[in-house]
């Protein structure tokens, strides 16, 4: 089974250089990884050309941004039986891959394979939904982060398995792209499995110690995703409304109150309040909106 990885980066640099170091030491060899490139002013082209010897890369350069049409562009470059969209600052286990394969061996009508998203440590969890269980899942208890999902493309609902250009970096709401295209694969019959022993490193940036701006970016997108499925008069979308919209933030900003942590009372808002913009943006239409 080839691998695809289309990596879409903009803005960054040295980050990447873990990544492809990452790769170099891959048990697993077939794949090749897709570089959509929305930089114009070349500072990644040295960095490729060092690699260029030990890994199948293309480097293709774009001239518009917006993380969610950069991975679609590469979708369609794609040669691979299985696809995934690593971000530009994420590091993979040496045996990513070759696990990765075993899985979706191993599980014959397994569509959407979910790894565990780590921070620089083999114990402790970065962002995303994780769990130390492994389990299939459905669209009420969603697992992983864009960057850890594996999609096997003879399994998946071609129909269904594209981005939604309004979601993402770069598109009218910061964030969720990844959870749209999940939910709406889930929703259509994939089967989805996520585990935990797989690892993908990535440097945990949703952590109140890190301040509410990017919380308040990123959110926006949840809400955004939790509108337009709504807007179809998906009935299973209400249990994110509840959860998301109402709930969990709730609890949240009472447990801060209580252990006198104002820090995260901060973030905590700041999520409910991201979240409602999302949804009531989108519910307008959120021609104009931006995070």
């Amino acid at each position: 089974m080839k691998i695809s990885l289309v990596l879409a980066t903009l803005g960054r640099d040295v980050e990447l250089l873990d990544l492809l170091k990452s790769l170099i030491f891959q048990t697993y060899r077939d794949f090749e990884l897709i570089v959509i490139d929305q930089n114009t002013d070349g500072r990644i082209d040295p960095i490729l050309e060092r690699f260029q010897q030990c890994l199948d890369i293309r480097h293709i350069k774009v001239d518009f941004t917006g993380n969610a049409k950069a991975r679609d562009y590469g979708i369609a470059l794609a040669r691979g039986q299985i696809i995934a969209f690593p971000d530009d600052d994420c590091v993979y286990d040496k045996d990513v891959l070759e696990q990765v394969v075993i899985e979706f061996v191993k599980r014959r009508r397994l569509a959407i394979l979910v790894v565990g998203s780590y921070d620089f440590s083999d114990t402790r969890f970065s962002i995303g939904v994780n769990s130390r269980k492994a389990r299939y899942f459905s669209r009420l208890n969603m697992m992983g982060v864009e960057f850890t999902q594996f999609f096997a493309l003879d399994r998946v609902d071609r129909r269904q398995f594209y981005l939604d250009h309004d979601f993402g970096i770069g598109s009218k709401y910061s964030g969720a792209e990844g959870f749209e295209l999940l939910y709406r694969l889930l929703r259509a019959g994939n089967q989805a499995f996520y585990t935990p022993n797989i690892k993908i490193h990535h440097a945990n940036k949703d952590h109140y110690s890190l301040g509410t701006a990017r919380m308040l970016k990123y959110s926006t997108g949840i809400g955004a995703y939790i509108r337009k499925f709504a807007n179809q008069h998906d009935l299973f979308i209400g249990y994110y409304i509840l959860r998301k919209m109402l709930v969990a933030p709730v609890l949240k900003m009472l447990l801060a109150m209580l252990t006198f942590n104002a820090g995260k009372l901060a973030y905590s808002f700041y999520n409910l309040v991201g979240i409602w913009r999302g949804f009531i943006a989108y519910g307008r239409g959120g021609a104009n909106f931006k995070a």
